[in-house]
């Protein structure tokens, strides 16, 4: 699919995307925490000069306001990004793993229900391991999740 081809607003949220990456990483680097430090530093040193005014006071709780209402949406966005390519690096993983389950891929999807049926599975599966383990046994290998439940 070609540029001008591209979905409607696809453009703008690979903006916002680059613009939020970028932000997170700037607001990140140790400057960025030495600079609101600073800033603080000299809003505090400045009270006595402002009589320690409402407007004094109201500058600083309005400008974090701000900067923390709008870096609440960068973070998210920040977040959201780093766990879809987290998922999508550990479906790979599972796709090219051999016995491995292809049923996971998408668990975030499901209902909490199937998520605790899949977690009991698990559950299952390690308990059967430490059982092998203190029997003298190996605790490897891919066993398959439906003879943990159907054992458990």
């Amino acid at each position: 699919m070609s540029a001008k081809q591209r979905e409607p607003g696809k453009h703008e949220a690979d903006l916002f995307s680059r613009f939020a990456k970028q932000t997170a990483a700037t607001m990140g680097h140790p400057w960025a925490f030495a600079t609101a430090v600073v800033i603080i530093v000299a809003w505090a040193a400045t009270g006595p000069m402002f009589g320690y005014s409402d407007t004094w006071q109201l500058v600083i709780n309005t400008g974090t306001t701000i900067i923390t209402f709008l870096m609440v949406f960068l973070i998210q966005n920040t977040q959201n990004r780093d766990n879809l390519a987290v998922q999508l690096k550990l479906n790979e993983l599972i796709r090219s793993t051999k016995g491995a389950h292809n049923a996971l891929f998408d668990l975030e999807e499901l209902t909490q229900k199937d998520l605790d049926e899949f977690h009991d599975l698990y559950c299952s599966l390690a308990e059967k391991a430490r059982n092998d383990i203190k029997a003298g046994l190996r605790d490897t290998g891919t066993p398959d999740i439906r003879k943990a439940s159907d054992n458990g």
